[in-house]
C-alpha cells in the first residue's frame, strides 16, 4: 500500500484458522471481515444478531475503524449494520462484533469464514471544543431535512 500506518491485529483464540481482515481488490477502500461463528447462525426478516469476527485491533492514536455493510449482502440479501458506520476507537482491545439485521423477505444464514462487513481505516481529528453565543449566518440558515426539494 505505500504507507508506513501500522494496524496490529490480534486473532482470538477461537479464529486462528480465519484470514486476516483483506483488500480484496488493489483499489478497494475496505478491508472484508469475517464470521468468526462455530455454527451457522440464522438471521430471520427483521431480527438482529451479533456475530463476531475473532479479531481484535490496536490502531494508532489519532485513528478509528470504520465497519460498514457489504454492498452485495446488502443488495442480494437485505443484510446490513445496524448501526452504520460502526466506530473503533484507537483505544478499544476487545474483538470487533458486529450487529446484523435483515432487512430481507427471507431467512439468512451467516457461515464460518463468511465475508460480512468491511473496515475502514480513517485518521481523525480532535478539534478544540469553545462554546460561543453565536454563530457566524450563511444563505441557508438553519434549513434542514428537504430544504433543497427532490
Amino acid at each position: 500500500m505505500g504507507n508506513n500506518l501500522l494496524l496490529k491485529i490480534k486473532k482470538t483464540k477461537d479464529a486462528i484458522d480465519l484470514p486476516l481482515p483483506q483488500y480484496m481488490s488493489t483499489g478497494a477502500a475496505g478491508m472484508d471481515l469475517f464470521a468468526n461463528v462455530h455454527e451457522s447462525i440464522n438471521i430471520k426478516p427483521s431480527e438482529i444478531k451479533l456475530i463476531p469476527t475473532g479479531i481484535q485491533i490496536q490502531l494508532p492514536s489519532g485513528y478509528e475503524a470504520q465497519i460498514r455493510p457489504r454492498s452485495g449482502l446488502a443488495l442480494n440479501y437485505g443484510i446490513t449494520l445496524l448501526n452504520t458506520p460502526g466506530t473503533i476507537d484507537s483505544d478499544y482491545r476487545g474483538e470487533i462484533k458486529l450487529i446484523l439485521i435483515n432487512f430481507g423477505s427471507k431467512d439468512f444464514t451467516v457461515k464460518r469464514g463468511q465475508r460480512i462487513a468491511q473496515m475502514i481505516i480513517n485518521k481523525i481529528e480532535l478539534p478544540q471544543i469553545i462554546e460561543v453565543i453565536e454563530l457566524n449566518e450563511t444563505d441557508r440558515g438553519p434549513s434542514g431535512f428537504g430544504h433543497t426539494g427532490l
